[in-house]
């Protein structure tokens, strides 16, 4: 039996986003550092999810607790691709040449922050790691501001099959509430530009609990993302992170969890009505979009090779990346850091966690949970020998709550609205005590 529960379920229902599990701030100086050729000597490397990261973007949002620096110089943004190519050589080095690759990502920080030449190189380097790059799904990020029609031409010749754009709010005041100055116009300008360029997935990412919001104009933000017809829309509650815009303002509404739980629930009635279906709490598909070539996108999957200052790498045993930071010296601390490292650094993993089989039950049981379809309890037990029911019998406090049927394995409509409180629910003590000792910086 894996024991221990984190967090009581009675609290706010937003307590955390369990992006991945464990989470980043439980993350350590691996001394000594590991060699990555042993770190993924066992794994299976057949089919491995590439992740790049670009640590840029044109501004920050007041809501971003991301690793990113806003307006980089242009020569820190050309030593930054330069150092990312010696990166993947010694990465390709450790991982052999029997690796492949089944998925590709390019994140950040926002990716289309590069110039259309800028991106080309990026994927020069992509393909260097053995990546077939027009030959497998990938996902890129952007934003209203960078999805321009020469960006866009590059992506879509390297073979993109989504695009994901985080537009927050189609409403000019509501999105400067956020800490996101934008224009209605050129939202609007980049969604047609991105449905020219004929990504097959558009992914809109919407906020809902900003101040200031109500029905009636989260009502017209959903319209207004719905009218272009995404196969995919991500909606996340408004959280307020230390060393974040945000963060730095008073915000404490009294009424803030009912607004967001309220705001939730009318998005997902919205939503079912448009025909889209509910992957898990933040994640909407268009039900008659094209069935995903290859895996779902999930990056928090074992076997993800992380490329970047702020990537993650995830094995069966150790996750692993740089150092992490959010406030902004801190940042281009860090990725000063990065960019003076000798090329033989990169053989090595620097800061991570180590997953026993404890945890990695525990990991398998939250990614599958917290999502639409739930726990699937036959491969499960091929993974451990053992049902997960056996493993975590206090699963049943989330059906006599009502927040889970079959045996706790699959959450209830109200058990998917409660997720950022089941996540941090059923974190281990171990991560939990690592997350305490993590100091904002």
């Amino acid at each position: 039996m894996v024991t221990g529960t984190g967090a009581g379920l009675d609290g706010s229902p937003y307590q955390q986003y369990l992006y991945a599990y464990p989470h980043k701030t439980s993350y350590r100086a691996l001394r000594p550092r590991p060699l990555l050729a042993d770190v993924w000597h066992a794994e299976p490397r057949a089919a491995l999810f590439l992740y790049l990261h670009v640590p840029f973007c044109e501004m920050r949002c007041g809501f971003c607790n991301l690793f990113t620096r806003a307006n980089a110089p242009e020569e820190q943004v050309t030593a930054y691709l330069r150092q990312l190519r010696r990166q993947a050589g010694r990465v390709a080095d450790a991982l052999g040449a029997d690796a492949g690759y089944a998925r590709a990502a390019f994140g950040g920080g926002t990716p289309t922050y590069l110039t259309a030449d800028e991106l080309t190189e990026l994927f020069d380097v992509a393909t260097a790691t053995g990546a077939r790059l027009p030959g497998v799904p990938l996902s890129v990020e952007t934003s209203p501001a960078t999805a321009t029609p020469d960006r866009l031409a590059v992506l879509a010749a390297h073979g993109t099959t989504r695009v994901s754009i985080g537009v927050q709010s189609f409403l000019d005041a509501e999105a400067r509430a956020a800490g996101r100055p934008q224009r209605r116009a050129e939202v609007e300008a980049a969604l047609a530009a991105i449905r020219d360029a004929r990504i097959p997935v558009l992914n809109v990412d919407l906020i809902y609990g900003i101040d200031g919001q109500t029905a009636e104009t989260w009502q017209a933000s959903l319209d207004a993302a719905l009218a272009w017809r995404p196969e995919e829309l991500y909606l996340y509650p408004l959280y307020v992170r230390p060393l974040t815009g945000l963060g730095r303002r008073a915000h404490g509404r009294a009424d803030w969890d009912t607004q967001r739980l309220t705001l939730y629930r009318q998005a997902v009635d919205t939503l079912g009505a448009a025909g889209y279906r509910q992957e898990s709490m933040r994640q909407f598909r268009r039900a008659d979009a094209p069935v995903p070539d290859g895996p779902d996108y999930c990056c928090q999957d074992d076997g993800m090779v992380g490329l970047g200052c702020g990537a993650r790498s995830y094995t069966t045993a150790l996750h692993y990346s740089f150092d992490y930071a959010v406030g902004v010296s801190q940042v281009r601390a860090v990725l000063d850091d990065y960019l003076a490292r000798p090329a033989d650094d990169f053989r090595h993993a620097e800061f991570g966690f180590a997953l026993d089989d404890a945890e990695q039950r525990r990991r398998w049981l939250l990614k599958s949970l917290l999502r639409a379809d739930g726990v699937d309890p036959t491969a499960y037990r091929a993974r451990f020998g053992r049902s997960p029911v056996e493993d975590f019998p206090d699963l049943r406090r989330l059906v006599e709550r009502g927040w889970a049927g079959e045996g706790g394995l699959r959450l209830t409509p109200d058990g998917l609205a409660r997720s950022d409180a089941i996540g941090p629910w059923l974190t281990s003590p171990e991560v939990r005590a690592a997350m305490s000792g993590y100091v904002p910086r």
